[in-house]
């Protein structure tokens, strides 16, 4: 008796892919600015060249690819400036799904937010980055969808791709991290009194420490400067 050979759907793998993809690139597997190789991409994933190049395709449209003549992909990195316009434009995108949100969610809704909250607290006490992050990514996602609004939430979507890799790193700061949870205890707290105004502040607040970090990182960054001892690296 032979084993079945069971193959995977290519829409599944594609998405299995892209999903892998983004999570390299988000936590920084694959830094900002550096090519992706695809011979080694494939081998790590173990997959052909077609699903990888389907993937990239993707994320290049997320915003987290730039595709590059006569270079091919790289990972993008955003300069001081594009940091700053992106997060401008997030923090008004985040105080208005907020304020939507906190007049619209469901019970339902709320529960599941709820019990995000919970499994990303024991994440954080962990010090699980990677499962904080998820857990914090599909918190946002859900304040979103309970706003109720397709262009909002398209718009949210579309923005919210170029930052990924950036809120992430704002975490690696254990102060840093320790605010943020105690930020998202506070939305939580808003969004079950369906306190529309206070939520719609301690999302914009949230995103403009983000933002602060993020600026700090990357100016360390130009500076040659270790971010947590703000001493300059070693040659």
């Amino acid at each position: 008796m032979t084993a079945e050979i069971l193959s995977i759907p290519r829409t599944a793998l594609h998405n299995q892919v892209t999903h892998r993809l983004r999570q390299m690139l988000v936590e920084n597997l694959i830094p900002p600015g550096a090519k992706l190789n695809e011979r080694a991409l494939c081998e790590r994933l173990n997959i052909s060249r077609t699903p990888l190049r389907e993937a990239i395709k993707a994320l290049a449209a997320e915003g987290l690819v730039a595709l590059l003549p006569n270079r091919g992909a790289v990972a993008v990195a955003l300069t001081q400036a594009d940091v700053r316009h992106t997060f401008e434009v997030m923090a008004g995108l985040e105080g208005q799904s907020g304020m939507l949100a906190a007049q619209r969610i469901t019970d339902a809704e709320l529960t599941e937010i709820r019990a995000l909250h919970l499994e990303m607290m024991a994440a954080h006490v962990r010090r699980d980055l990677s499962t904080y992050y998820r857990l914090n990514a599909a918190i946002h996602s859900a304040i979103n969808a309970a706003a109720k609004n397709p262009v909002l939430a398209a718009t949210y979507d579309q923005v919210n791709a170029r930052l990924q890799a950036l809120r992430f790193r704002s975490n690696q700061d254990e102060d840093k991290w320790n605010s943020a949870m105690a930020e998202h205890t506070q939305m939580i707290e808003a969004l079950q009194a369906r306190d529309a105004l206070a939520l719609r502040d301690v999302l914009v607040q949230h995103l403009e420490h983000k933002r602060d970090v993020v600026i700090a990182q990357l100016l360390a960054a130009d500076m040659n400067v270790d971010t947590t001892t703000q001493k300059p690296r070693k040659a």
